[in-house]
């Protein structure tokens, strides 16, 4: 029986077939060197100190549907920064989050703090896209990739001046990413095969992961309670959308998460 991820997979493969026929690789990868100078996405998540916030550009999600009616990528970017997020991760995925690769353009332009590409990234063609768009880093998924892709995909990312995301789920996969390199690892709360969430899921596994690595927690984060759970846990960054954009102000959504004192 296919997944839901299963499914994203498949319909990401036909998406970058037809995008690859619409814009050579050649022409997209001029476009990539003429874009501006990538920001460092890693060091501003690696600085001592409180949790750091990645907060999530994010329309809609295939487990929630439509999040927020009233979406202008750009103005959440910017209470985004203006409220305290270290960086921003912005969904590119049309079929099932409502995203575009035009928000990521746009917020990277308004911002002067780093931007993600979150996406379900399968080919070196995507990494192009990211960096020609202005993208910073990009979200590599463990589940998605086999061994020899993940390490190419890594390995180009860093070439072309992206921090590299490494996203996983089961623990079966540390030692994959591990070895493929990866300093940054995002522990996503979510199964992406059933789309349950499980904010135990990162606790059980930040033992694992060494102190010169920076780990994120993905998914299922709502609350002050949940965020100095993961602080005390010594969990370096998370990766908020959802719980924000559900709210009617933002910014003070993102001041309540980062426990901003008089709100």
């Amino acid at each position: 029986m296919s997944t839901i991820l299963d499914k994203i997979v498949a319909t990401k493969r036909q998406e970058i077939a037809a995008a690859k026929a619409a814009l050579p690789e050649r022409d997209l990868r001029e476009m990539a060197a003429c874009a501006p100078t990538p920001r460092d996405f890693f060091s501003p998540l690696a600085v001592p100190g409180p949790i750091k916030l990645i907060a999530e550009v994010k329309k809609a999600s295939p487990s929630k549907g439509l999040i927020r009616e009233d979406f202008d990528p750009v103005k959440i970017g910017k209470i985004y920064e203006a409220h305290g997020a270290s960086c921003l991760s912005v969904l590119t995925d049309a079929p099932y989050f409502q995203g575009h690769l035009d928000d990521l353009r746009d917020v990277r332009a308004a911002v002067g703090i780093p931007l993600l590409r979150k996406d379900f990234i399968l080919d070196v063609y995507q990494l192009y896209q990211a960096r020609a768009l202005g993208a910073d880093a990009v979200l590599l998924i463990a589940e998605c990739l086999d061994d020899c892709n993940l390490r190419k995909l890594y390995n180009e990312a860093v070439a072309l001046g992206m921090t590299p995301l490494v996203e996983l789920y089961e623990p079966g996969n540390l030692q994959r990413v591990f070895d493929a390199g990866a300093t940054l690892i995002g522990v996503n709360n979510r199964n992406l095969h059933t789309f349950e969430v499980d904010l135990e899921h990162t606790l059980r596994l930040c033992d694992r992961v060494p102190d010169l690595c920076v780990l994120v927690a993905e998914s299922g984060i709502r609350s002050r309670d949940d965020v100095q759970r993961l602080q005390a846990a010594g969990v370096d960054a998370m990766l908020v959308g959802e719980s924000l954009l559900a709210q009617s102000d933002i910014g003070a959504a993102v001041d309540r998460l980062l426990g901003v004192s008089g709100t």
